[in-house]
């Protein structure tokens, strides 16, 4: 069985291949590289089938009641109220006014239903597609699309999370995510102030102690880490390395997704996709919620509200939006009824139904999939399973559901497991 443990290069406690450690790297084979060079972005040239997924990640479990299922008047309704969207008949809460202005390019799942009502094992079940049963990792949905859709000799990686987030599981390092903490700077650790030749005496240095290493048992390895060497002396000298910085970016366009954290995240994103980048997994936290839910969901909102909504406008004016898959999601939902926290209301967890939002790759926008009952208690039409979201998943991915991944110790299990598209999803 392969061990993450084992490399080298140390994995963080999530067992992530980090961006220091990916660079530090790249440090003992390229130095002082002309890294600077003019970005030429080709999405055509560089993804594979041109297929692209953006996951906006809303960790902690957003409120289907304060997002897009608003139940005012009702016991369970709180102060939210509801506001007409760019859609005739489609109403969602009043804190997303700018996504109410796209709604014609986006899908709601209304009718959401889990199984994991706590955060860590729902976020591998929303991650994965798979819940956290027996000893078997299951790789992040986006390790998948870094396999199937990612350039193999790609000079920058198939897989950015801007935040922590899952692993790669049994698919192993190749396509595990690198992560950036500050959307908007180069990865820090691209240039080296070593000489050529002391580079040289380290990489010598290196590969002495690698066949030792290969001799005693470890060649399965030792191969691996040579290819994790040559990816980030690659990345070192790429000109699309550009993609993680604004350079080239007007102001206007920097202030339209939000000058915060988040909004500069998902300009990264759009960047990065538009780089030939398959899979970027933008976070956002703070939406776990016990209590003063309608103070929190103001500010919180807000940031999400403008840097989706841009970014929904900003993929699709620039054509990448029909192959660019859009999620916002999170882990499950929080409770119907209010509880009596201090210092102010808020909701609990849970999993019986929650909503998620999904745009670009094929999806018919304009509509809302599925309903709930006027006190937001239970699914009364087409409840949605975690399954058929993957299948969904999959399926604007152009990446088959039905495939069959094989752990490491040989034992094939399938992408996703069981399931069917959601009906009426795409156009």
């Amino acid at each position: 069985m392969q061990s993450d443990a084992l490399l080298h290069l140390n994995l963080n406690r999530r067992g992530q291949f980090t961006r220091r450690n990916f660079l530090q790297a790249a440090a003992l084979g390229v130095a002082g590289s002309p890294l600077l060079s003019q970005i030429q972005l080709n999405a055509a040239e560089m993804k594979k089938q041109g297929r692209a997924c953006i996951l906006l990640w809303l960790a902690g479990a957003p409120s289907q009641l304060e997002t897009w299922d608003p139940k005012p008047g009702s016991p369970n309704g709180g102060e939210t109220r509801k506001i007409q969207t760019q859609t005739p008949g489609i109403e969602i809460a009043h804190y997303w006014p700018k996504i109410a202005s796209v709604m014609n390019d986006v899908a709601l799942i209304r009718s959401m239903t889990g199984k994991e009502a706590a955060h860590e094992r729902g976020t591998y079940h929303l991650h994965t597609g798979h819940r956290m049963l027996g000893i078997e990792k299951f790789p992040h949905f986006g390790s998948v699309v870094a396999r199937e859709l990612g350039d193999p000799n790609s000079d920058i990686p198939n897989f950015v999370s801007i935040g922590q987030t899952l692993s790669s599981g049994f698919l192993g390092v190749q396509v595990a995510p690198f992560i950036i903490d500050r959307p908007g700077q180069l990865p820090d650790n691209v240039t080296s102030d070593a000489s050529a030749a002391r580079q040289r005496r380290r990489l010598a240095l290196l590969s002495q102690q690698e066949r030792d290493f290969a001799q005693a048992g470890a060649e399965a390895l030792v191969q691996e880490q040579s290819k994790l060497y040559q990816k980030a002396s690659l990345m070192m000298t790429s000109p699309r390395l550009k993609a993680f910085e604004f350079d080239g970016e007007s102001e206007d366009m920097q202030t339209a997704y939000g000058k915060n954290q988040l909004g500069q995240g998902l300009l990264v994103a759009r960047r990065l996709v538009e780089a030939g980048v398959p899979f970027v997994e933008v976070r956002s936290t703070g939406w776990d919620m016990h209590s003063s839910i309608f103070r929190n969901m103001e500010r919180r909102a807000a940031d999400v509200d403008q840097g989706l909504s841009q970014l929904l406008t900003d993929l699709k004016s620039r054509g990448l939006l029909e192959k660019t898959l859009v999620l916002c999601m999170g882990e499950f939902g929080r409770t119907p009824k209010i509880n009596a926290r201090p210092p102010a209301p808020g909701r609990d967890h849970w999993v019986r139904n929650f909503n998620l939002l999904m745009a670009g790759a094929g999806i018919k926008g304009g509509q809302a999939i599925g309903k709930t009952d006027e006190n937001g208690q239970e699914i009364t039409e087409n409840p949605v399973q975690v399954e058929d979201l993957f299948q969904s998943m999959c399926k604007a991915m152009g990446i088959n559901a039905d495939m069959e991944l094989h752990t490491p110790i040989g034992r094939p299990v399938r992408l996703v497991d069981g399931g069917a598209v959601i009906k009426g999803l795409f156009g």
